[in-house]
């Protein structure tokens, strides 16, 4: 299909001399809909009307759950406290420590926020009291830059990533969990097995008919039901899994049924990863940060994150390929495609440095490689969001905030690419 009639990244062109410096607007994604499923072919539609129904269905008993604490309550306790989740949740000590005081009260706190669905939400340390009855599950997670439309903005603070694989969530905690659990053995360790195994059916329930995940789910709405490469999202889920079907990192203690469904939604990333891939001129290129559920085209996430190609997210997926036993001739296509694309796209004797009050594109002999977070997805050339959800095709020409708020240019595929070396020379 070709590329143009797939999507459209600039959904505004501005021709007037004072916008110059713009090149477009950075349109909102798509929802998963019941509506969007029913515009399907015929052939297509079961599994994703199943899909839906059982987000309905199980987002409709979380929030009852939580109704239920809260009868008969004269106040609700106050929120959780927000902050930095995986410091809390170390997953690199001695196997000794996870046996001790720290490691257990993390565990303990881990077990009282899990959701009914079996998940867990983001950005709240696991180190801080645990969670009372009646309380939300999640804290507030709404950016306090957020305005009236922003594509950030929860319809309910406190019902917002109420079950997500964002910022590492869920994937961190069924981790931590199996590591308390294997200095654990017996009854003393089964409840912490019990939450490990509920999370990876959460995990498990959350996965796409076409083998990707949502940012969160039971779905959420807007950008959050997409195909959700940023942070290395899926794939860090797409790791676990293969870990959990091979009964390794600790994760034998699964049920053997488990285990082969594990493997079986490994599978099915690796053919999401290998449709998904975007042919510019005919050509595989590089992944986006987000996916459309449904077409598979690059879809928008915050205001400032365009339907475009992302260099770091791409990285990681081509790790993730490269890391499979038997790679298939398609794997080998897609991954030698991608490295080829980052080679080309690679900056030298460039640096994104402070300068005054604001980050900018520099020249500095000798500096680099550098990508740019984000490449359109017909042009490969750099693009910039700002807040505004204006477009631009210099990062120089975004607000001061923008510049320092998020990392434009980077040296992400560096690893990628040395370990592509020794990848192909044994192919």
């Amino acid at each position: 299909m070709p590329l143009a009639c797939r999507f459209t990244l600039l959904a505004l062109a501005l021709s007037s001399s004072a916008w110059s410096a713009q090149i477009g607007i950075v349109p909102p994604a798509q929802p998963l809909t019941a509506e969007r499923v029913a515009a399907l072919p015929a052939t297509e539609r079961g599994p994703w009307v199943a899909y839906l129904a059982r987000s309905d269905a199980q987002g409709t008993a979380d929030r009852a759950a939580l109704a239920a604490e809260r009868k008969g309550l004269t106040a609700w306790p106050a929120p959780p406290e927000g902050g930095h989740a995986e410091g809390s949740m170390p997953l690199d000590k001695p196997a000794a420590w996870y046996a001790g005081d720290a490691a257990l009260l993390v565990a303990r706190n881990i077990l009282s926020f899990q959701t009914p669905a079996g998940g867990w939400g983001k950005n709240q340390p696991r180190d801080r009291p645990a969670r009372l009855p009646g309380q939300s599950y999640v804290a507030d997670n709404n950016s306090k830059r957020a305005t009236p439309g922003d594509f950030d903005l929860a319809r309910d603070a406190q019902w917002s990533y109420v079950g997500t694989i964002d910022n590492d969530a869920t994937i961190t905690e069924i981790r931590f969990l199996a590591k308390v659990a294997a200095q654990q053995p017996g009854q003393t360790g089964a409840a912490y097995r019990q939450a490990a195994q509920r999370g990876v059916a959460y995990l498990l329930a959350a996965q796409f008919p076409n083998g990707g995940w949502p940012q969160v789910w039971p779905l959420q709405g807007g950008y959050h039901d997409t195909i959700t490469l940023n942070d290395n999202a899926v794939v860090e889920v797409a790791e676990l899994m293969g870990a959990i079907g091979r009964g390794e990192e600790g994760l034998g203690f699964l049920p053997a049924a488990q285990r082969a469904a594990a493997l079986a939604a490994e599978a099915k990333v690796v053919d999401l990863l290998l449709a998904a891939q975007i042919r510019v001129n005919g050509k595989l290129t590089l992944w986006a940060q987000q996916h459309d559920a449904l077409t598979l085209a690059p879809a928008s996430a915050r205001n400032y994150e365009p339907p475009a190609l992302s260099s770091g997210e791409s990285a990681k997926a081509l790790e993730f390929l490269m890391s499979l036993p038997n790679p298939s001739p398609a794997v080998v296509d897609a991954v030698r495609a991608g490295v080829a694309t980052l080679k080309a796209i690679a900056v030298r004797d460039r640096a994104f440095v402070k300068v005054d009050d604001a980050r900018r594109l520099v020249m500095q002999p000798g500096a680099g490689p550098l990508w740019s977070r984000f490449y359109d997805p017909a042009s490969l050339k750099p693009v910039f969001g700002d807040r505004d959800k204006s477009l631009h095709d210099d990062v120089n020409d975004l607000s001061a905030e923008r510049r320092n708020g998020y990392t434009w240019w980077g040296s992400w595929p560096v690893k990628t690419l040395a370990a592509y070396d020794a990848w192909a020379a044994a192919r």
